[in-house]
């Protein structure tokens, strides 16, 4: 049996089993030619940040969150047009990444959030799906417990909400960070976005401090999350499959999904390898999450 077979039956399991359960805004925009999925780009000023999004599609609005060091296309590029063929994807760029310039404040999980809860407002959209992955999660995590009332569901991919979700590697590679180590594609990617190699260091440094300080979220932030939510991590991640269950518990009103590969690599993240079928059957298995009916939580 070929290690695809292996994936998409996994996967196609893993289906199965998520089976039971206008404005303050200051924009600069380009509209692609009409096509099926009518994409659009541009800047919206929110909390003083001049944030760059992107939106693809029509249907049920899905913001997607990038990691950390990233941006729009080395987290999602795969699966990006996969979610646009049924969805209002709303794609953002945070705080000093990519196209979105740093600026002089606190970079944080919680600002991230409520960046993208001003965003919604002005573009009129009175509730989202929320994908983060990575850092992004985090910030998904953020957003549905401060802003409830904007929520529809969430999925959250390779993350933790408390440090020891992470093996003890980790928090070690962590304390001693270098640019160098750094992967490459990241740099580029930036680079052919901002050629600013300041704004390049600045963005590392920024992501580096916060995940030195990761803020612990508590039990009790977690248990208020009502939202309906699926957790995906991959099982050589670098999140626990005991942390991801332990999430699972206190999301009274949650899903978990641990596919095989690694740090992303079920949605073809830039640094994985690109496994189309593995990666199409992960989109699959995320949008009939969001499609099912909302279930009250227990």
């Amino acid at each position: 049996m070929t290690k695809a077979t292996i994936l998409l039956i996994m996967t196609a399991w893993t289906i199965v089993s998520c089976n039971n359960f206008g404005n303050k805004m200051t924009t600069q925009t380009t509209t692609a030619n009409a096509t099926k999925q009518d994409s659009v780009s541009g800047y919206a000023t929110v909390n003083g940040l001049k944030m760059y999004y992107e939106m693809h599609g029509t249907g049920t609005p899905l913001v997607l969150i990038h990691g950390g060091g990233s941006t729009i296309q080395t987290t999602f590029g795969r699966v990006l047009s996969l979610f646009a063929n049924t969805h209002k994807v709303i794609a953002v760029e945070m705080q000093a990444h990519g196209h979105t310039a740093d600026i002089d404040r606190l970079l944080t999980f919680e600002q991230d959030a409520d960046d993208i809860a001003a965003l919604l407002k002005q573009l009129n959209i009175e509730k989202a799906d929320i994908f983060g992955f990575s850092n992004g999660a985090s910030t998904t995590l953020q957003f549905a417990i401060r802003h409830p009332e904007l929520t529809n569901k969430i999925v959250v991919a390779s993350t933790f909400y408390k440090k020891s979700g992470a093996p003890d590697w980790f928090w070690e590679m962590m304390n001693k960070p270098t640019f160098e180590g750094m992967p490459q594609i990241y740099k580029d990617a930036f680079l052919k976005i901002n050629v600013d190699t300041n704004a390049l260091h600045r963005m590392y440094e920024r992501d580096v401090a916060r995940m030195q300080s990761f803020p612990n979220i508590s039990d009790e932030q977690m248990k208020s999350i009502k939202a309906p939510a699926l957790i995906i991590i991959g099982d050589r991640d670098v999140v626990t499959p005991e942390h991801a269950a332990e999430m699972h518990r206190l999301l009274s009103n949650s899903r978990l999904a641990i596919l095989p590969g690694g740090h992303g690599e079920y949605i073809g993240e830039i640094t994985t390898p690109q496994d189309t079928i593995f990666i199409s059957a992960t989109a699959s298995m995320i949008s009939k999450f969001l499609s099912e009916p909302m279930t009250k939580a227990n």
